[in-house]
């Protein structure tokens, strides 16, 4: 009698077990499916999906790759800080394939781990980059055709993780000189994506945008406003916009200082003041681009392509200039920027994860170096020193440096080296 209810008691444990490990196993399976089933549009926008540029160069030229050890590496650091979508430039370096190899290497490894890509295609102008005068009207290069078929192929080869291509970075702004071209080039490329879609050539969720300046989206001056572009409306799945107040607290400082009645702040309070107002600026262009298109009688969906802010500058806005750039601004830009965005659900696709000297090589000083929200050895600026505090990047390390904050995390240090904004005369605007 003993021995049977022991082989029963037996028999239900084992029952039991192996019960409980197909529901995980379910489970899991579902799970993953689950992802593999996520659009563009289900996580551009949603705050649990954070979105970020990212480059993954530690050196000061892009002839040196990083390995996808050391992108793996990246991908830790960012997932446990809850981002989930990363944007890329252009395909034809070996950066943007290794990531997408390290994703789903990282993937394999750990079913709780996942990323989504923002895939660029960098487009140029015919002459970009040479000693010959760029053209910018008529002809186009064979280099962006070979830019778009390797997007596509690496959309078909990776339907998990890349979940939108973008064509062109600031390729339609008439101030970047040297390579931009007109939106009818932009508007083929985006055709000839979405025409692959409805063919069954690529997925059909796939979601396929342009991203540039607010101004080149009709938020500016009226030379943008043009057929062509009204069409680019038309054809992309969303618009992704670029905005930087960080750029006109030089070039247009109409928003940039402390004004009137604000003498007697706090010098926290008057930087605090300044960078609310430089977010509202930001949030000012966004709605110039939405007024457009809504007048255009078009409704897409607008989100941040890029924005951020530098730690650093020995031009126009270091010490010498609007004294716009350190580590307490851009912690200060970048946490109103996410919570604005966040609230409004737009995705931010925040610049940038990590400094890159390659920018400006031959200025380790100037901004372009230093918009990320880590340093180069991996140390967290001011923006993410509660992500430290919080515990979530401990045990993590960059190149062998672990995660610590700058400054020793003494925030006293970090204001003795925080200018404050110029004095203005008269209200702030808006006031």
């Amino acid at each position: 009698m003993k021995t049977n209810l022991w082989q029963t008691a037996i028999l239900f444990i084992l029952t039991f077990t192996l019960s409980c490990g197909a529901r995980i196993v379910q489970n899991q399976q579902s799970r993953l499916q689950n992802r593999a089933e996520l659009t563009a549009k289900d996580i551009l926008g949603n705050p649990k999906y954070l979105a970020i540029s990212y480059g993954g160069y530690r050196e000061n030229s892009r002839e040196l790759q990083p390995s996808i050890a050391q992108l793996k590496e990246d991908m830790n650091i960012l997932f446990a800080m809850n981002i989930r979508v990363l944007r890329t430039y252009n395909t034809k370096l070996a950066e943007a394939s290794n990531l997408l190899k390290a994703i789903r290497e990282l993937k394999q490894e750990d079913p709780n781990f996942e990323m989504y890509v923002m895939l660029g295609a960098w487009i140029d102008c015919k002459n970009a980059w040479t000693k010959n005068p760029p053209i910018h009207e008529e002809e186009e290069v064979e280099s962006n055709v070979a830019e778009i078929q390797r997007a596509v192929d690496m959309a078909s080869q990776y339907p998990d993780i890349v979940k939108i291509i973008a064509v062109g970075n600031e390729a339609m702004v008439k101030w970047a000189t040297s390579y931009f071209v007109q939106p009818w080039v932009i508007l083929k490329y985006v055709n000839q994506l979405q025409a692959l879609k409805k063919a069954g050539k690529l997925p059909v969720d796939l979601w396929i945008t342009s991203s540039d300046n607010f101004a080149s989206w009709g938020g500016g001056g009226a030379e943008y406003h043009v057929e062509d572009l009204t069409k680019l409306f038309q054809a992309v799945d969303y618009v992704s916009m670029h905005t930087y107040p960080m750029h006109d607290t030089h070039y247009n400082p109409v928003f940039w200082g402390n004004f009137e009645g604000e003498e007697r702040l706090s010098d926290t309070a008057k930087i605090d003041a300044a960078m609310t107002r430089a977010v509202n600026y930001a949030i000012s262009q966004y709605q110039s681009v939405a007024k457009y298109m809504q007048g255009l009688g078009i409704q897409k969906p607008i989100h941040i392509g890029e924005t951020g802010w530098a730690s650093a500058s020995n031009e126009h806005y270091g010490v010498n200039g609007s004294k716009a750039t350190d580590e307490y601004k851009e912690g200060l830009y970048y946490q109103k920027m996410r919570e604005w965005t966040n609230l409004e659900g737009i995705a931010c696709f925040y610049f940038e994860a990590f400094d890159e000297i390659w920018k400006d090589a031959a200025n380790p000083g100037g901004s372009e170096n230093h918009f990320g929200l880590f340093t180069l050895d991996g140390k967290a600026k001011y923006a993410i020193w509660d992500l430290v505090d919080q515990g979530v990047l401990k045990g993590l390390s960059r190149d062998g440096n672990p995660i610590v904050k700058t400054y020793g995390g003494n925030k006293a240090t970090l204001l003795q080296q925080v200018p404050l904004p110029p004095v203005k005369k008269g209200k702030a605007p808006g006031n």
